[in-house]
């Protein structure tokens, strides 16, 4: 008895230590298109899985269909699906994927580009603003250039109506003095006509003022 217990342990042990391998189905079979709803009818071709068709009438165990060259025939209902096969799928997962990564790559190139860019843009920028600060003092000096010749011309313009208003003040000097000097002509000239006629009138006055004399005969 003790032996058999052994001999079992022995056994349960060996089982318990083998690992079971896991096998799978595979996602490819191929069916026949036959020329009617049974297998009595004749097969017309061979389709692998993942082979699309038309459903042009449906029976219980076989559907009619046609293949995209246009050709009909009966297929088991049991094979057919309304999803692509796993392995189809798999094949547009992969070709999405590869899609998709090649756009992410073209989005990491891109951005690299733009970050050089950027830099690029960013130097220019800069070199742009300190042009920009550098034409700005030019235009000022400018400014202060353009601003002295309009002085200037001011100032011209200024002397020129100060000499017109210089002018005319002298002349009007010159013919206040002008006046004065005719002025003093006529003063002079009736002075000196009335230092003559009083001359004249003195000269006639003073002999019938001076005392006679008496005669010798007179006196005799």
């Amino acid at each position: 008895m003790i032996r058999r217990l052994l001999i079992a342990a022995c056994l349960l042990l060996l089982a318990g230590g083998v690992q079971a391998e896991t096998r799978y189905v595979v996602d490819k079979i191929i069916i026949t298109l036959r020329s009617g709803p049974s297998n009595e009818y004749q097969i017309l071709r061979t389709l692998p899985s993942g082979s699309a068709m038309e459903i042009l009438e449906s029976q219980d165990t076989y559907s009619r269909v046609r293949l995209k060259d246009s050709t009909e025939g009966w297929v088991l209902n049991q094979y057919l699906t309304n999803k692509p096969i796993a392995r189809q799928r798999l094949a547009v997962a992969q070709q999405e994927l590869a899609r998709l990564k090649a756009d992410n790559d073209r989005l990491q190139q891109e951005m690299a580009t733009l970050k050089t860019t950027g830099k690029s843009l960013g130097s220019d920028y800069a070199k742009l603003q300190k042009e920009h600060k550098k034409l700005l003092g030019e235009v000022e000096r400018l400014r202060r250039v353009a601003a002295k010749p309009l002085q200037l011309e001011e100032e011209n313009a200024r002397l020129k109506k100060r000499l017109v208003d210089l002018e005319n003040e002298h002349e009007l000097v010159q013919q206040e003095n002008q006046m004065l000097r005719n002025s003093a002509e006529r003063e002079w000239f009736m002075t000196g006509a009335g230092v003559i006629i009083l001359g004249i009138l003195i000269g006639l006055i003073a002999p019938s003022l001076r005392p006679r004399k008496k005669s010798s005969w007179s006196s005799l």
